[in-house]
């Protein structure tokens, strides 16, 4: 197997469970909050720009996303995060998957299952060279282990090239969930606060 040219290498910690995951999909589907939508809006640069790469650790993607504001409304936000997103290059990706912190499993999950995972994302991770990311906004927890296990499996049956057009979409779509939970007011604890855009 060969190992994606242009992609870091990227370590699996003790257990599995390295996959991105918005980890309250539920709450992402609220109603926006506008005080939230306006403080971004009307937010410092560096600060809109911090916000932004909590959701997708990409330089290029964060400044493009907040050098275009004001938006009107949260969808005209993620679909500037969209159309930002498929212009990044092979190094943006990179950068993004490289930063990309992971969720482990839900407790209780079985050893088995653990075990499974752990050798399908060494297997991942040695064919493409990163961490296997995924988006399963509309999957409960109680199912995340098995559409992890299957998703890893059938995608390391692509080729590098496919890989990462996969994997860009993977990304593209974590950055839109986890900005709409933070612009609706969920507190996901592994997206932060929302100090950054409600200045408290």
């Amino acid at each position: 197997m060969t190992r994606g040219p242009t992609l870091p290498a990227h370590r699996i910690p003790h257990l599995p469970g390295r996959v991105a995951i918005p980890t309250v999909p539920e709450q992402t589907r609220t109603a926006p909050s506008a005080p939230l939508l306006e403080g971004f809006n009307t937010a410092p640069a560096d600060d809109a720009r911090r916000l932004l790469l909590d959701c997708l650790r990409s330089l290029r993607w964060a400044r493009r996303v907040a050098d275009h504001r004001p938006y009107p409304d949260l969808e005209s936000l993620l679909a500037a995060c969209d159309e930002a997103a498929y212009d990044l290059t092979p190094g943006d990706l990179a950068e993004a998957l490289a930063s990309e912190t992971l969720p482990t499993l839900p407790y209780g999950t079985y050893s088995a299952a653990h075990t499974a995972l752990s050798a399908a994302h060494a297997a991942y991770e040695a064919r493409f060279g990163h961490a296997f990311v995924i988006c399963l906004d509309e999957v409960t927890r109680d199912e995340t282990p098995d559409r992890v296990l299957e998703g890893i499996r059938s995608r390391l049956t692509n080729d590098p090239e496919e890989e990462r057009v996969v994997t860009a979409e993977e990304l593209r779509n974590l950055a839109k969930g986890r900005l709409a939970a933070r612009l609706r007011g969920a507190r996901n604890p592994a997206l932060g606060t929302n100090r950054a855009i409600s200045g408290e």
